[in-house]
C-alpha cells in the first residue's frame, strides 16, 4: 500500500480532519463519557475529561507515521467533532484495512457515519492502493452493519465469540470490500 497518512476529506456536510488538542473537550462531551456509545466497544467510557485529553494527545502524536489513520468527524455546520473514524487494523501483506468508527449517539440516524465511511473508501482504493477495506460489528448492533451495507461493504460471514465488547465475549459479523468489486460499483454508479 502507498500509505498517505489521516488526510482532510470533505464531504456534503462533513469535514474530516485530523484531532487536535483542542478537540478533547468535544470529544469528552460529545462520545467519548457516552456508555450508549461504548456498548459495543472495546474501551470503557472516560469518567474524566483528563482520560480524553491523553488519548487525544496520543492521537495527535501518531500523525507523524504514514501508516496512522484516525479522524475527527466534524459537522461543518457547527464546526463539532461529533466523533471518530479509524483504521483499527492492517495487513500489509493483503492490502486491507479494517475500519472502525464511533458517533455520539446524539447524532446516530442521521446518515453522518454513513457519509463518514463513504468519505474515506475511495481515499483508500484510490490514494492508498488497498485492495479490500473490512469492518466488523456485534450482531446486537445492526445499526453498524447497515451501515457499513450503504457503503458497498458486504457481509461475508460471523466469527463466533471472536470479539469483545463492553458486554464481553461476542460474535463478530465481518463485512468486506475488495478493491474490484468497489471499481465495478464505481463504474455502475457513474453510468447512471
Amino acid at each position: 500500500m502507498e500509505h498517505k497518512g489521516t488526510v482532510t476529506i470533505l464531504t456534503e456536510r462533513l469535514l474530516l480532519r485530523r484531532f487536535t488538542p483542542e478537540d478533547a473537550r468535544c470529544a469528552f462531551e460529545n462520545w467519548t463519557n457516552d456508555g450508549k456509545v461504548t456498548e459495543f466497544l472495546r474501551w470503557q467510557p472516560h469518567g474524566d475529561i483528563s482520560v480524553t485529553e491523553e488519548v487525544v494527545k496520543g492521537w495527535v502524536k501518531k500523525y507523524e507515521d504514514k501508516t496512522f489513520y484516525h479522524w475527527a468527524i466534524v459537522l461543518k455546520e457547527s464546526d463539532e467533532p461529533v466523533g471518530t473514524l479509524s483504521v483499527v487494523g492492517t495487513d500489509e501483506e493483503r492490502g486491507m484495512v479494517h475500519i472502525g468508527y464511533c458517533l455520539g449517539s446524539k447524532w446516530w440516524n442521521k446518515g453522518y457515519m454513513s457519509e463518514a465511511l463513504s468519505g474515506v473508501i475511495p481515499f483508500f482504493f484510490n490514494e492508498v492502493k488497498a485492495s479490500r477495506i473490512e469492518s466488523q460489528h456485534d450482531p446486537d448492533n445492526p445499526g453498524s452493519g447497515r451501515v457499513m451495507e450503504k457503503c458497498g461493504l458486504r457481509y461475508e460471514r460471523t466469527l463466533k465469540g471472536a470479539d469483545r465488547s463492553n458486554r464481553g465475549i461476542a460474535d463478530a459479523c465481518v463485512y468486506g470490500l475488495s478493491a474490484e468489486e468497489y471499481a465495478a460499483l464505481a463504474h455502475t454508479d457513474g453510468a447512471k
